[in-house]
């Protein structure tokens, strides 16, 4: 799974933040948040969709990771 948040969209209400500290760091001059990291480690996926959902602004974009045949 991968985690995006839209800059434009974000407001820095830090419910994601909260949801999910392990994914999501505030920015210490607005509160807007970004993720760690884009691919979303296993067992996160839950929080990171409740993130998502909880998102006034609605700026949490979450998308399942596409595996080529050889993986």
């Amino acid at each position: 799974m991968r985690v995006h948040v839209d800059p434009d969209r974000c407001q820095g209400h830090t419910l994601c933040a909260m949801i999910a500290p392990e994914i999501f760091e505030l920015s210490d001059i607005d509160g807007h948040a970004t993720p760690v990291a884009e691919d979303v480690p296993d067992g996160f996926e839950a929080k990171v969709r409740e993130a998502a959902r909880s998102c006034p602004e609605q700026a949490i974009t979450v998308s399942e990771r596409v595996t080529s045949g050889s993986d």
